[in-house]
């Protein structure tokens, strides 16, 4: 079975699960590694994923998945500098910072960081640190992710 119709036919169960929870299906995807398919399905819940919380969701949904062709089940926190997919990722950051990165240079610009201050289906407003907003169409970035201030945080010494 094609990787695409093995998590189309995950996604539902998984989603189900997570919202039974009380958790947010993120993503689902099928990874081929040189140790074999990894089945990973990203959650999250409001101010977090926890490692209780993961390991609640694989306890209920390994039964409900265990006939597919797939060698290792991960299930985890797409991580606080997640990429911003969905109209509910850019509704949570709505007046945050974020940083883009074009599939290509559009003006000499490949990169980009401001506070995100609108979004359509087509595209998105950010307000830029020289005080200028400028519009970007979504289907020319490759990815769009929060900024994590780590300014108050001190250096861990290992």
């Amino acid at each position: 079975m094609p990787k695409t119709d093995i998590t189309a036919r995950i996604r539902p169960l998984c989603e189900r699960t997570a919202k039974e929870l009380g958790f947010e299906l993120v993503d689902v995807s099928l990874d081929r590694e040189p140790a074999g398919k990894y089945l990973r399905v990203y959650i999250d819940r409001e101010g977090g994923m926890d490692l209780d919380g993961c390991e609640a969701f694989h306890r209920k949904i390994l039964p409900l998945v265990g006939d597919y062709d797939y060698d290792f089940l991960e299930c985890c926190s797409p991580g606080a500098d997640r990429p911003l997919k969905t109209d509910a990722d850019f509704d949570r950051a709505l007046g945050s910072e974020v940083e883009l990165k074009l599939f290509r240079a559009v003006e000499g610009v490949k990169e980009a960081r401001g506070i995100l201050t609108g979004y359509t289906p087509e595209a998105f407003t950010l307000l830029q640190p020289d005080g200028q907003e400028r519009e970007w169409q979504r289907k020319a970035c490759a990815s769009v992710k929060p900024v994590i201030d780590m300014s108050g945080v001190e250096d861990v010494e290992l």
